[in-house]
């Protein structure tokens, strides 16, 4: 049977990984599991791991302006996304977690 939660985290942080193998453009040109993987670890290090989920997402839609990454349910949308984002990323998060 299924069960109706809550949304357990104050935001929950999309990184788009589709890949489309070089038959058109996608988020997974980018270097985006390494992007995952550093907004991650920035998380744990604020200690925010039980209030912000960062996971991999499918498609999001925007393709061509990728890698995408989205904040939810606050509506944030980044597009081009680099490593060096990281820490801006984290600068829209933190008054999202301290309110």
């Amino acid at each position: 049977m299924i069960e109706e939660k809550i949304l357990p985290y104050i935001c929950h942080v999309f990184v788009c990984t589709n890949d489309r193998h070089g038959e058109r453009k996608s988020c997974a040109d980018g270097d985006n599991p390494s992007v995952r993987s550093l907004l991650k670890e920035a998380v744990g290090e604020r200690g925010w791991a039980g209030k912000v989920r960062v996971s991999q997402s499918g498609c999001l839609g925007l393709c061509m302006k990728g890698p995408n990454v989205l904040i939810y349910p606050q509506k944030i949308w980044f597009s081009s996304v680099t490593e060096s984002d990281v820490p801006d990323i984290m600068k829209k998060i933190e008054p999202i977690i301290t309110e």
